[in-house]
C-alpha cells in the first residue's frame, strides 16, 4: 500500500518575499530596545546613589571599624607589659635595694642585776633603710624578749632584760656596724634603729608605697631567713665546708662578710589578705626574715615582714608601712644618745 500525505503550503503576505514584514517591524523593535536600556541606565543610577548614600551614613554614624581591634591590641599590651613587670620585680628590688637590706645580730639577757643572767640568746633579724640613718625592723628583733614568753616570766618575778650589743651587716661591707633602737610602737611589732655611722646616710632609702595595698596582689619577702645558717647554705662549697658547723654566732657573721657573702634572698607570692595593718601573704620565710620588707609589683614597700605560721604555708604575716610611717616621723625629730632607751610609740 501507497503511504498518502497532504502538503499545506506556506502563506506569504503580498509584495516582494520578506521585505514588508521587515519594514514594519524595525522601528518597533528599535523603540522597546531604547526604553530597555534606559531602565536599566536609571536602575543602576539609583543602585550607586543608594550605595553612596549607605557609605556616607555608615561613615558619619558608624564607629571606625578599627576602634575596637585597636582597643583589645592597647589591652592585651598593657596586660603583657604588667605580666613582664611582675616576673621582673623580684629581681629588680633585689638588685636594685639589695645594699639597702641589712642583717641584724645580736645578743640579749634576762636576769637579776649582779647576778648571773637566767637567759642569755642571740638575735637574728632583717632590717631596712627607710631615712637617713634610720632602719625599720620588727620590735621583737630591738627588743627580743617582746613576746616571749620565757623572758616575759622573768621580768614578772623582777629580772632586767638587757640588749647588750646589736649589730648590722650591710651587704658588700666587710665590718659590722652598731645600731641603736630609738624608736618601738605599742601596737604593732615595729621598730626604729638608728646606725650610729655616717653610712647610714650614704645608703639608699627604700620607697615607700604610699597607698594600701590589696588582696591578691603580687608580693616579694627580702630577708635573710635562716640567718647566718641560711647564707652559709648558699655560700660556695670551700666556704660551706669550713662554716657548716659553725654556730650562728657573730664570728661566723663576720667571716661571711669579709668574703662579701652577706646577701639577702627574695621570695615570691600573693597578697592574700589585708585585715587592718595586718598582711597575710604566701611569699615563704623562716627566723632571721623578720623585719624585711615586703613589695609590690611597682618595687613599693607595702610592709614589713614579722612572723609565720608554721606548718601552713599561706600563713605568713607582716604589718602595713602605714603603720611604719609615723614610727619613722618620730624618729626623725629625737635627739638620739647612747644610753636612751627607745621610746615607745602609738
Amino acid at each position: 500500500m501507497r503511504d498518502c500525505y497532504s502538503v499545506f503550503p506556506r502563506r506569504l503576505p503580498p509584495g516582494p518575499p520578506g521585505k514588508a514584514h521587515m519594514d514594519q517591524d524595525q522601528p518597533q523593535q528599535q523603540e522597546e530596545h531604547a526604553g530597555s536600556t534606559w531602565i536599566r541606565v536609571m536602575e543602576a543610577s539609583l543602585g550607586i546613589a543608594l550605595l553612596i548614600g549607605a557609605g556616607f551614613l555608615a561613615h558619619i554614624y558608624a564607629p571606625p571599624p578599627t576602634q575596637d581591634l585597636r582597643s583589645q591590641v592597647t589591652q592585651l599590651t598593657q596586660q603583657v607589659e604588667e605580666l613582664q613587670q611582675e616576673q621582673a620585680m623580684p629581681a629588680m628590688v633585689l638588685n636594685k635595694y639589695r645594699n639597702s637590706i641589712c642583717y641584724i645580730f645580736g645578743i640579749y639577757e634576762v636576769g637579776i642585776p649582779g647576778q648571773r643572767p637566767q637567759l642569755r640568746a642571740r638575735i637574728s633579724g632583717t632590717g631596712f633603710v627607710v631615712a637617713k640613718g634610720l632602719l625599720a625592723t620588727n620590735r621583737h628583733v630591738a627588743e627580743p624578749w617582746y613576746g616571749d614568753q620565757e623572758a616575759a616570766a622573768l621580768i614578772q618575778k623582777g629580772a632586767t632584760p638587757v640588749l647588750e650589743r646589736l649589730f648590722v651587716f650591710f651587704p658588700g661591707r666587710p665590718l659590722p656596724v652598731d645600731v641603736t633602737p630609738i624608736v618601738v610602737s605599742g601596737d604593732n611589732d615595729l621598730a626604729v634603729l638608728k646606725v650610729d655611722e655616717p653610712l647610714g646616710h650614704q645608703l639608699r632609702p627604700l620607697p615607700l608605697a604610699p597607698d594600701a595595698p590589696s588582696p591578691g596582689e603580687l608580693v616579694a619577702v627580702i630577708g635573710y631567713p635562716m640567718g647566718v645558717l641560711g647564707m652559709v647554705a648558699k655560700s660556695p662549697p670551700a666556704v660551706y665546708e669550713r662554716l657548716a658547723y659553725r654556730r650562728d654566732d657573730m664570728g661566723a657573721a663576720s667571716e661571711l662578710a669579709a668574703l662579701s657573702l652577706i646577701r639577702p634572698s627574695a621570695t615570691c607570692g600573693h597578697l592574700g589578705d589585708v585585715v587592718g595593718e595586718k598582711l597575710i601573704y604566701d611569699a615563704p620565710t623562716a627566723h632571721g626574715g623578720s623585719g624585711g620588707p615586703v613589695f609590690n609589683s611597682h618595687g613599693e614597700v607595702i610592709g614589713i615582714n614579722s612572723a609565720y605560721i608554721d606548718g601552713f604555708s599561706g600563713g605568713t604575716l607582716g604589718i602595713s608601712v602605714g603603720a611604719l610611717k609615723p614610727l619613722i616621723a618620730a624618729a626623725q625629730k629625737k635627739p638620739v644618745h647612747a644610753a636612751a632607751p627607745p621610746t615607745p610609740a602609738n
